[in-house]
Formats: C-alpha cells, structure tokens, sequence
C-alpha cells in the first residue's frame, strides 16, 4: 500500500507498485526516451516511472486498467496537459490505433498474472512498434531468451525470437517494489526485426507447431508431433525424430510448418490446426 497515495495495490491486478529510485533511474537510462518518441505505458500504476518519462516526453500515453487509479493520475499530472489515459484492459487494447506518424514505444512493469498472454498479443501488433521494455518476472524473460536446448526454451521463446530480437538487461529484486513479490523480476528489451529472419509461409500453421509440440515437450518429435509430421517429412526436412521439441530451432519449426503449409495450399483438408491466433495461450503454464 502506498500511504500518500492511498491506494491499496490490487492482487486480481497483479500489482506491485516500482518504488526504489536507483531501479527507476536504470530502466529510465534502458528506455532512453527523447521528447518526440511515441511512448505508451502499459500499467503506470502510481506513476513512478510515468513521472520520468512525462519530465522529457510530456506527450506520454498509458494504458491503465485500475479505474481508482485514474484520479491518481490525473491529480499528479494535470500540469501535462498532452498526457492521455486511456482506461483499458491492454490485453483487448489496439495499440495500432495510438499510432500516428512514428512507430510506438511500449513499456511497463507487466503484471505477472497476465505477462504471457500480454506479450503475445503485443507480439501480434510488432508491426508498429519500435521497440518494447518491459520488467517481468525473471522466469518470463529467461524463457523469451533461451536458446534450444535450453530447460527455459519453449513456446514464448520462439515466437517471441520470430518476431523481436531479445535482449535482456538487468535484474530487480522484490525489494525494489510495494508490496515485494515473491520471485525475482528483469527488464528485458524487445526490438521487433525489420526484416523477419525465418520468415513462415502461414504464422498459424507455424504456431500449432509449436504449441502441439511443447504440449508434450519431454516426448521425441516423433510421438510429439504424432498426427501432424509423418517420420518421412522429418527426415526430408533432415531433422532428427528422435529429437525433443526443446532442440529444435525456430529455423527448423518454420520449415516444419512451411512443408505443411505447402500441402494445406495443396489440399485444404491435409492440416487440421484448429488454432486460434498469437493471443491465444490458454493452457500454458510453462511453453
């Protein structure tokens, strides 16, 4: 709870608000902001880091979902007058529709209980955005940065890598905020590619691939992918099915699913992914 602002932070919300200053200052230095930057907010909370940005970007934009939050807000700001709140659950938000003559900069201390979920639906909108920094749990960022083989490699790490390259910066303790959570967090910078480095002939084909074989991610490929890649196109593709899904690279699923793709383009009824899109990741608790 902060007592000057009276407000108590919200578990369903998964807040915790950034209080240490040094902690503030570095990701402040990380996101560089310049006073002509797009820069959205995801979560202000109280403003800690809003406050920094606002000093050298006053044209900030938040997305805030905590309607007691807003009055907080617009209180400790209304000497911005360019400062917009938007009241919303960014998870459903379009940010696309924030975007004007430059490409956004999206940042934010992401509540834990919705991080994955976020993610993907930013990763869906990587197409206007420019960068992302963001504190996640520690856990969230070493699994969008593993590499194959890797325990931490899995589902966000690949589509996240397919979309953004990943550079995690430093890590922040429990005491850095109010309440202190129970894990370790890390400021991670996401830079979406210019040019997409594997680029999949079909995303969704691409990720029912990946979500089908980390749904059995201690299996062999063979058993994982049981039903969706005969042996055959595993070995004509060269990839070893006795290999687990955690070895194989994001190189070798886009060829996976582009050899489906190509056949589902042949014959419409020759993959059957039922998947949803890159905001869908019911059911993952470790992908």
């Amino acid at each position: 709870m902060s007592k000057k602002a009276g407000h108590q932070a919200r578990k369903r919300f998964g807040q915790n608000f950034l209080h240490d200053p040094g902690i503030i200052e570095r990701i402040i230095r990380a996101i560089h902001p310049k006073p002509d930057d797009a820069i959205v907010e995801i979560g202000p909370g109280l403003g800690a880091i809003t406050e920094e940005i606002l000093a050298v970007n006053p044209k900030l934009q938040v997305v805030e979902l905590d309607r007691d939050l807003i009055p907080v807000l617009r209180t400790k700001f209304f000497n911005y007058p360019e400062f917009r709140i938007h009241e919303a659950d960014a998870l459903k938000f379009d940010f696309s529709q924030l975007v004007d003559d430059k490409p956004l900069r999206i940042i934010g201390n992401l509540p834990y209980n919705i991080s994955t979920p976020l993610i993907f639906h930013l990763l869906a909108q990587s197409g206007v955005v420019q960068d992302m920094h963001f504190m996640l749990q520690k856990e969230v960022v070493q699994r969008m940065a593993a590499v194959p083989g890797d325990n931490n490699y899995g589902r966000l790490g690949i589509m996240t890598q397919y979309f953004c390259k990943v550079q995690p910066l430093f890590e922040v303790g429990p005491g850095a905020f109010r309440p202190a959570p129970k894990v370790d967090s890390a400021i991670v910078r996401l830079v979406p590619h210019k040019e997409l480095p594997h680029p999949a002939k079909d995303l969704v084909t691409l990720q029912a691939v990946v979500r089908t074989a980390f749904n059995a991610r201690r299996k062999t490929l063979r058993k994982a992918l049981a039903g969706m890649v005969t042996l055959e196109q595993l070995q004509a593709l060269g990839i070893n099915d006795g290999l687990r899904p955690e070895n194989l690279s994001l190189a070798d699923y886009v060829s996976i699913a582009d050899l489906l793709a190509t056949e589902k383009g042949n014959d419409p009824a020759a993959v059957q992914t039922g998947e949803a899109g890159a905001g869908d990741v019911s059911g993952d608790s470790h992908d």
